[in-house]
């Protein structure tokens, strides 16, 4: 029944939207890969029910009690200046309450130089921005069934303009034990501005995220199927570069199908020895790598790989994904058991 749900539930908010999403929203910050596990596996992977602590910015519905006392911190770099981290932390207070998770992620633009109207040099500023997170999970009874939501408030700054407000994350995962599939579905970033930057309300960037993940039988590999942005079916947009030039001069936009236009909200990921002290990974973003592929040139944008290592009570991973020939990746990240 709940897999119905989900399908059903799929069809309805592809029909949404027409229209493309950069640039549309504020906050953009909050849809960074919070961790190297989630970025080596594509992005915004929602079905991973272990004791990775990281796990909960993308889905809260997958707080657990292994995650007890487990520290995560992460830190990663775009594009020279720009840096970010994320913090997260969970603590279960008795088994009835279960357990709770606090995060944070915090971005840095770097220093920008100032000019006026007139291009004469003013005083250099900087950009920043920062979610505060608290999260709750709830498992129903006698079922397999979990529930969870996130509570966010976000601070931005950006040179002069200050920006406030507040979100929340809702999140489910059913887990079909005999199988060993886990198919999770997640709204983000319901909310809006409590102050504005400029007397201008903005909106959130919301987003509807649908997965599903197995591990096989016999062989040591998980695999996982996220589709992110279903609250709108087009995400394509006619790239300017690849129009068709004719004899006399016009030119012919480019025509995205609707095969290539479904494909953009696609992610995949493998995790080959998922539960040993090592273990690899592989992921493929299909909208990564179109909307930043080269003509004739083929340059591997989308894809991401890394690795996890245990020690004892320390897990490291690290992650490098590709986006062009002039940008890419790296995302370190050290999880600490506590207990």
């Amino acid at each position: 029944m709940l897999k119905k749900l989900l399908l059903f539930s799929l069809f309805l908010v592809c029909t949404v939207s027409h229209s493309q999403i950069g640039g549309k929203y504020i906050y953009q910050f909050l849809n960074l890969v919070t961790s190297p596990r989630q970025a080596a596996l594509g992005g915004k992977t929602i079905t991973i029910y272990d004791d990775d602590v990281n796990q909960v910015n993308f889905n809260p519905a997958t707080l657990n009690i292994e995650m007890d006392n487990h520290l995560a911190l992460n830190y990663g770099s775009y594009y020279k200046e720009v840096t970010y981290g994320t913090a997260s932390y969970a603590y279960t207070y008795d088994r009835h309450l279960q357990t709770f998770q606090a995060g944070v992620n915090y971005v840095n633009y770097g220093n920008f130089e100032g000019y006026d109207e007139n291009g004469q040099p003013t005083s250099s500023f900087t950009g920043s921005e920062i979610s505060l997170s608290l999260g709750y999970a709830y498992n129903i009874p006698n079922t397999t069934i979990h529930l969870g939501a996130n509570a966010k408030l976000i601070s931005s700054t950006l040179e002069s303009y200050n920006s406030l407000g507040g979100a929340i994350d809702i999140g489910a995962l059913f887990i079909d034990e005999r199988n060993d599939v886990n198919w999770g579905l997640v709204i983000r970033n319901i909310g809006t501005q409590f102050t504005t930057y400029s007397g201008t309300s903005e909106k959130l960037p919301l987003e509807i995220i649908a997965g599903v993940s197995q591990e096989l039988d016999n062989v040591p590999i998980r695999w996982h199927l996220n589709l992110e942005n279903l609250q709108q079916w087009n995400l394509a947009f006619s790239n300017p570069v690849r129009a068709q030039s004719s004899i006399d001069g016009s030119s012919t936009e480019e025509k995205v199908s609707v095969i290539n236009n479904a494909l953009r909200h696609v992610i995949v990921g493998v995790e080959l020895f998922p539960k040993k002290a090592f273990n690899l990974r592989l992921g493929y973003n299909f909208r990564r790598a179109e909307e930043l592929r080269l003509e004739e040139q083929r340059n591997f944008s989308g894809v991401s790989v890394g690795f996890g290592l245990k020690m004892n009570k320390l897990k490291f991973n690290y992650s490098y994904s590709r986006y062009t020939l002039a940008g890419n990746t790296s995302l370190f990240g050290l999880t600490i058991n506590l207990q």
